[in-house]
């Protein structure tokens, strides 16, 4: 078949390379001048989630005070945002947040074959490091986390719950005092360069042939007739006048992947998701003193901010502005946009004080889209020929591998190698 991919972000080029690999031939169309230039650019590094850090559960806006738990809530709700939190928020009784981990965690698993597949296939290296340390400040906060840590002992997950000195002893940058709960290692768990992996996957498809890049390509509308389908570009800026004529690319199929620019494309087509977004912050900041420096990533576990070093760098990402959907492409505002970033650099200061040069930070804001149940949205959606792989949310962009591999096995005609359950949490039409 001939394959249609609106995004080149990690979605997108996870998307087409498991398209590729089961033979059809594909289309990536992505707007910016490369790929991995949108909301792929700024990911903190977390390469799979675990129950600690999903966008849902017990920890998750447990506390109504941004400063506690990470998420800045915009003013100016609208009725369906104030919805969508309340629907969230059903998902912080243990029972329910364990039965949606339970649908989620096939995807996490068939992600990580899939991602291990292309590493070992192609020897790729984009800054791959082991070790998670997920740390909880306060007794009533750590309390909160115990769903999240007998999730992880039911399905055997290799973790270690430490105590504070520990955490300390572990990770020298982590100091014991003050005081602080404890904290989760995840030793064979791992962050790393989504934009460089992303960029790897498109040299190694240019490098083998079947996907063709369009870059700097804009989709104005998906038409969807019989059999077939087909994109509408919009005109490159400063284009000719001369010709009224709208740019159209024919396929047998289109799979939108194209982040928060998914849903106005949706939308006309009468697929409404009721997806929100997420405004998140990234700090690059130089390392101020070596042997502040972790040599693991830290998470703080309730307010998800996770930082990871790469190189001489390190990577501070969270800081999460919750946005009524109609504000989606309005600018956030300095004063929200400041909030956001001393919730990066307060949490640095706090567990690993003099490690970041957080003057000399460069900041980064990116808009990913978060469901109202936790869950991504995959799988084919209003058309047989129309496919949606969008609301990953910011735990773990290692989930795109998997992702792409069910949308091409669900394209090619094969079962997905994921319980029936988890297929139907995933599917557009489960709102």
């Amino acid at each position: 078949m001939d394959v249609i991919v609106i995004g080149g972000g990690i979605a997108g080029v996870a998307t087409a390379y498991q398209l590729r690999a089961a033979g059809h031939r594909v289309c990536v169309v992505e707007r910016h001048a490369t790929v991995a230039q949108g909301a792929t650019y700024g990911h903190g590094g977390t390469v799979l989630p675990t129950p600690l850090d999903v966008w849902f559960g017990p920890t998750f806006m447990a506390s109504r005070q941004n400063a506690r738990n990470g998420v800045i809530s915009k003013t100016g709700f609208t009725g369906p945002a104030r919805q969508f939190v309340k629907q969230l928020a059903a998902l912080q009784d243990p029972e329910a947040f364990s039965r949606q981990y339970g649908r989620l965690r096939p995807l996490i698993e068939l992600s990580r074959e899939a991602m291990a597949d292309v590493e070992a296939r192609f020897g790729l290296e984009f800054e791959q490091t082991s070790g998670l340390l997920y740390l909880v400040r306060s007794a009533q906060e750590w309390e909160q986390t115990q769903p999240a840590l007998d999730l992880l002992r039911l399905n055997e997950v290799p973790h270690h719950v430490l105590t504070p000195a520990e955490c300390s002893a572990f990770e020298h940058s982590v100091r014991a005092e003050p005081e602080f709960a404890g904290g989760v290692l995840f030793d064979q768990e791992r962050t790393a360069n989504s934009p460089l992996f992303a960029k790897l996957i498109k040299q190694t498809l240019d490098t083998q042939g079947g996907v063709q890049f369009m870059l700097g390509c804009e989709v104005s509308a998906i038409r969807l007739e019989g059999q077939r389908a087909s994109v509408e570009l919009a005109p490159r800026p400063g284009a000719s006048s001369r010709s009224r004529e709208v740019d159209v690319i024919h396929a047998d199929a289109v799979v939108v992947a194209a982040g928060h620019g998914s849903l106005a494309l949706l939308d006309p087509l009468g697929l409404r998701l009721p997806l929100h977004p997420l405004r998140l912050h990234t700090l690059v900041a130089p390392i101020a003193h070596e042997e502040c420096a972790p040599h693991v990533a830290i998470v703080d576990a309730v307010k998800r901010i996770a930082i990871s070093r790469m190189n001489h760098r390190l990577r501070i990402a969270g800081g999460a502005v919750l946005q009524s959907a109609a504000q989606i492409d309005k600018p956030l505002g300095k004063a929200l946009t400041k909030e956001a970033l001393a919730l990066l650099g307060q949490a640095t200061h706090d567990w690993i004080p003099g490690a970041a040069r957080i003057s000399a930070a460069l900041p980064w804001e990116g808009v990913k889209l978060l469901s109202p149940d936790g869950l991504p949205v995959i799988g084919n959606a209003l058309h047989p020929r129309l496919f949606v792989n969008v609301g990953h949310g910011p735990a773990g962009w290692g989930l795109a591998c998997g992702a792409g591999k069910l949308i091409a096995d669900l394209m090619s005609g094969q079962t997905p190698d994921v319980p029936a359950d988890t297929l139907a949490a995933l599917r557009a039409d489960r709102f």
